[in-house]
């Protein structure tokens, strides 16, 4: 068909449709109006950006004007409402992109024009430029950085093709590309990839059907498709798959329900429904499902409320395991191990049901011990 100026705008209004949608479902860590950034919890590699290493258990503000955010274990990201990438927190393997491995304990800028970021891995980030391009940088042990090789890169390189929407798990990545098909590369062990096997990639390779959010956690994969049903594999261990049972799946299965959003953790795992509800399933040894009991789940349980987003911490070495969700009325709330200060309680007791922190607030962020929220 020869493009006229009507099917040339027909497929830049397709275009812009797709963004505007990407960022309802990529939740939290998509870009947004920008707003004030507040840290806090573990600071022992710089992760909060306030220029030490003291730990912080009720928040402070970072300078800025910040669109969007994303925090591993140990490190950070943020895109500020200029539309460049600042990054802080431990260094190993480069994982900060700045072409050294020198932890930084305040923001310095990556290069570049930037809309979306994921870091929810130990050792290894991704971004997703303003051209729709998708680049990584970080540790490549198992291929998670997708160039087809095993080698380390301290600054970012190009992964082949145009993307909406990322997420960086624990030594493994998923990808949405522009035609809603979904990818992924890096570790395989527990089948975390989803592609019916447990062999690592170094490479994209596509999981069928179509996709419009992902969440990627410790070994354990989340996955809304486009009509909104719910999907899950990985490791299973601990109920984290939501499926009555604890069995890994290397190739997704179904959860009940029609759903808008996702947060795969360490070992737990956290949806909200259409309806706005919350539910939650997976391990509770510290009170992380947020139900008042340590009792893990293997089928999903609902936290009382209606919730706009939220978010449960990933690859922290201990385990302990926490969650931050915003209601629908802009209150934040906390829940799970409280070790190192990161549910601002200006104290360090683990809490197993939510707690409110105060506030008016629009969204949540959360690294392995350490917070990252947006007024």
């Amino acid at each position: 068909m020869a493009i006229t100026e009507q099917t040339k705008g027909i497929w830049l209004l397709n275009k812009v449709y797709k963004k505007i949608n990407a960022g309802r479902w990529v939740n939290y860590d998509s870009s947004g109006d920008p707003g004030e950034l507040w840290v806090w919890g573990s600071n022992d590699s710089g992760q909060l950006g306030d220029n030490t290493t003291v730990s912080k258990s009720s928040p402070i503000q970072i300078p800025g004007d910040w669109k969007s955010v994303s925090c591993g274990a140990l490190h950070s990201l943020g895109i500020k409402s200029d539309d460049t990438l600042w990054a802080w927190g431990n260094n190993s393997n480069g994982k900060l992109g700045d072409n050294t491995v020198v932890n930084k304990s305040s923001p310095i800028q990556i290069p570049g024009v930037w809309k979306l970021i994921s870091s929810r891995g130990r050792e290894h980030s991704l971004g997703i430029k303003s051209d729709d391009t998708l680049w990584s940088w970080g540790k490549n042990e198992f291929g998670q950085l997708g160039t087809n090789d095993i080698v380390h890169r301290s600054s970012p390189v190009q992964i082949p093709g145009l993307w909406k929407s990322i997420s960086a798990g624990d030594e493994y990545s998923l990808g949405i590309n522009y035609d809603d098909t979904l990818w992924v590369w890096g570790s395989n062990t527990q089948g975390r990839l989803g592609d019916n096997t447990i062999v690592s990639k170094s490479s994209p390779v596509q999981i069928p059907g179509l996709w419009k959010s992902i969440s990627a956690g410790s070994a354990q994969s989340l996955g809304i498709k486009s009509d909104d049903t719910l999907w899950a594999w990985g490791q299973g261990f601990y109920g984290q798959l939501g499926t009555n049972n604890t069995t890994n799946r290397s190739s997704p299965i179904q959860i009940p329900g029609t759903w808008k959003s996702i947060s795969a953790g360490t070992n737990q795992s956290l949806a909200i429904k259409e309806d706005d509800t919350l539910w939650v399933f997976g391990w509770n040894l510290n009170g992380e499902l947020g139900d008042n009991t340590t009792i893990d789940r293997s089928s999903p349980i609902q936290i009382p409320g209606l919730w706009k987003n939220a978010s449960f911490s990933v690859s922290r070495i201990d385990y302990k395991s926490f969650a931050l969700a915003v209601k629908s009325d802009n209150t934040l709330w906390a829940w799970g191990s409280n070790n190192n200060g990161q549910l601002d309680n200006n104290n360090i007791i683990t809490k197993s049901s939510p707690t409110q922190i105060p506030g008016v607030w629009k969204s949540v962020f959360v690294g392995g011990a350490h917070s990252l929220a947006s007024k």
